[in-house]
Parts: C-alpha cells; sequence; structure tokens
C-alpha cells in the first residue's frame, strides 16, 4: 500500500464588502498590498459609476482585521466604471469607463486625485491594463480597437499606437508579467497577441489564437498568466478554460516570449454558464468566477499516469456555490498568497481565505 498527501482546499469568506449601489464589475489589489505589514488596499468599480478603495488595517494585539472603504472616486466618470488596474508601483490607479474615457488617478497622501483622463475611443473602454515597467498603458473597447499609451513625466499620457486587428468588441487587455507584450481578448472569440516591432516603433500582432489553434469558439472574456509568464489561461462564453505555453518547443520561441503560444489543455466539463474571469495565483491555483454564481479553484494535476505522457492537465479542487447572489465578474488572487477578492452582480465584493489540510490518503 502507497502513502500519499492529498490536500484538501476550502475557500472561507472573511468579508463581504458593501457601498456599492449597482453590480462590481472589477476588484484590483494594489500590487504593494500587505508587503512589510502595509495595509491591503483594493478597488472596486462599478454600474454606479464610482470607484472604491478599500483599506485593511490589522487589529492591534488580535489576529482579525478590519476592512474599511477608505475613499469614493465620484463625479468623474458618467457611465458605468468597467475596469481598474494599479501601476505596479502602487501610486497611481487607471479607470475604464463606458464613458469613453480612461481616468489616471493619483494617491496622494491618501487621498486620490485624477490626474488625467485619457480620450480617443470612439464608445466605451472595457478594459485598462499597465505594463510591467509601469511605462506603458493599454485600453480596448466596444470600438474593436487597442490603444497603446507611453506614460510621460508629470502625469502626461501620449498614445503611440492604435491596434485595430480585432473584428469585434475587445473584452479585455493584459500585458506579460516580466516582457512588453500585450494579450487581447474579444468577442470575435480570438486572443491576439502584440510586440512592438523595433524597425518601425509601432506595435503588430504576431500571433492569434483561434479557432484553427485550438482556440475559444465564443466570446473570450478574459486572460490571466502565471507568475513566471510561460503558460496563459483564457475563459470564455464557450464555457471552458483554455491553457497555453510558449515554453513548450523552446528553439521555435522568438526568446522574448512572445511566442509561439501553444494550446496545452482545455478545462472543460466544470462550468454550464458564461466564465467572466480568471486569475492565476502566484503559488499556482486558477480561479474562476462565472454566470452560475459560483467561484471554482483549480490545480495541475500530478496524476503519474498523466505525466508519463506529457499531458498536462487541470482538475477542479473547490467549487463555493453561490460565492455571489447573482453573476460573479471577476476574481482576483491578492499579490501575497492565500487570499482572494471576488465581485458580483449582487453590488457586493467578497473576501476569501484558502485553507488547505494535508490528509493521508492510504492505497
Amino acid at each position: 500500500m502507497r502513502s500519499e498527501e492529498i490536500e484538501a482546499v476550502q475557500l472561507s469568506e472573511v468579508e463581504v464588502l458593501e457601498g456599492h449601489t449597482d453590480r462590481v464589475w472589477g476588484v484590483a489589489w494594489n500590487p504593494v498590498s500587505g508587503s512589510g505589514g502595509a495595509p491591503s488596499l483594493l478597488a472596486s468599480c462599478s454600474g454606479d459609476k464610482t470607484v472604491r478603495i478599500w483599506e485593511n488595517t490589522p487589529a492591534p494585539s488580535t489576529a482579525s482585521s478590519s476592512w474599511v472603504c477608505k475613499a469614493v472616486l465620484e463625479e468623474t466618470h458618467t457611465r458605468t466604471v468597467r475596469s481598474c488596474a494599479w501601476s505596479p508601483n502602487g501610486k497611481l490607479l487607471a479607470t475604464a469607463s463606458f464613458d469613453a474615457t480612461t481616468a489616471i488617478w493619483e494617491n496622494v497622501g491618501g487621498e486620490f486625485e485624477c490626474v488625467a483622463s485619457l480620450e480617443g475611443h470612439e464608445n466605451e473602454v472595457k478594459s485598462v491594463s499597465w505594463s510591467a515597467s509601469g511605462s506603458l498603458l493599454a485600453t480596448c473597447g466596444r470600438d474593436k480597437s487597442v490603444w497603446i499609451w507611453e506614460v510621460q513625466p508629470g502625469n502626461e499620457f501620449e498614445c503611440v499606437s492604435v491596434l485595430q486587428g480585432h473584428t469585434q468588441d475587445v473584452k479585455m487587455v493584459q500585458w506579460h508579467p516580466v516582457h512588453e507584450i500585450l494579450i487581447s481578448a474579444s468577442y470575435d472569440n480570438s486572443i491576439k497577441v502584440w510586440v512592438e516591432d523595433g524597425d518601425s516603433d509601432d506595435w503588430i500582432c504576431v500571433q492569434t489564437l483561434g479557432d484553427s489553434s485550438s482556440g475559444h469558439t465564443s466570446t473570450v472574456w478574459g486572460v490571466s498568466f502565471n507568475s513566471s509568464g510561460d503558460r496563459m489561461v483564457s475563459c470564455s462564453d464557450d464555457l471552458t478554460l483554455k491553457v497555453w505555453d510558449t515554453s513548450a518547443n523552446p528553439a521555435e520561441s522568438s526568446g522574448d516570449g512572445s511566442g509561439p503560444w501553444k494550446h496545452l489543455c482545455t478545462i472543460s466539463g466544470y462550468h454550464d454558464r458564461t466564465i467572466f474571469s480568471v486569475h492565476w495565483s502566484r503559488d499556482g491555483f486558477i480561479a474562476s468566477g462565472a454566470a452560475d454564481d459560483c467561484i471554482r479553484l483549480f490545480s495541475e494535476s500530478t496524476d503519474d499516469s498523466a505525466a508519463t505522457v506529457h499531458l498536462p492537465s487541470f482538475k477542479m479542487i473547490f467549487k463555493k456555490d453561490k460565492a455571489h447572489a447573482m453573476d460573479v465578474n471577476s476574481v482576483q488572487w491578492h499579490p501575497l498568497p492565500r487570499l482572494l477578492a471576488s465581485a458580483g452582480d449582487d453590488g457586493t465584493i467578497k473576501i476569501w481565505e484558502v485553507a488547505q489540510n494535508s490528509l493521508a490518503n492510504n492505497d
């Protein structure tokens, strides 16, 4: 008989954050949150046209902590705020809105000031993302375009490229965690990989992951990278998660991580409604949020039989039913392990903690 360690994973609700008066579309952890004893900061954006900044301050002499709404950013956007993202140094917050603008907020001594408004999209801006260096910002929208902005001194932002490759609404943009490589996901069912062309200084699409490359067969709502950036996971209206790998054949790789991305595996059979959000934690957990009000956690299977034929696979390790009373629009792991934030159509943000227990299984 062989003894095997099995990790039992639980997702426990820590806090419910209430205050938004409409659905909450997105949440974003400040990247320097919780480091060195600093309080954790979480931004949330909503159909109520506002952004809220939440702070978690450890309570003295106890293991508990308390969450408070530190600020409400309002009277800037005139329609739904669909996406929010912190700069890598945690000092700037970008917010993308259906009013066709992206606002830039600066944290000055705990007060948030709107220091720039980026205009150019014809209509709704759906997503915003900062590059790893913090020197570039990407936005995308219903006008089928992706804009790349260069961050300049004095909180100035210059549009350096407008990318027109998608044929439908672009749902999400996401920068690679190390390189200046941009990923976009669209209503046209495809994922595109963009890099700067060294000769022309313009941005070009170097790869399209679509139906012909084992891609999604319906709207792609989101993508997320693992911590090293050699894999990414995508989620879709086709009820699947797909894992992509850029290290399968290093001989073919361009060396900067831009490709070629190859389909590694499809995680299917777990969701029966649209998957709106996916996020890969630094310690290897994939979280998904979907229209069935559930949050699911996945991890790579270590099954020996799968390993022998070199076919990586992922298994669901936990499902939280009724995580929200309505659709789960966003799931985001904290920069430090074991904490997850989620946002829903029910107008709430929830904070979850991952607990693990190792059980001995004898067989």
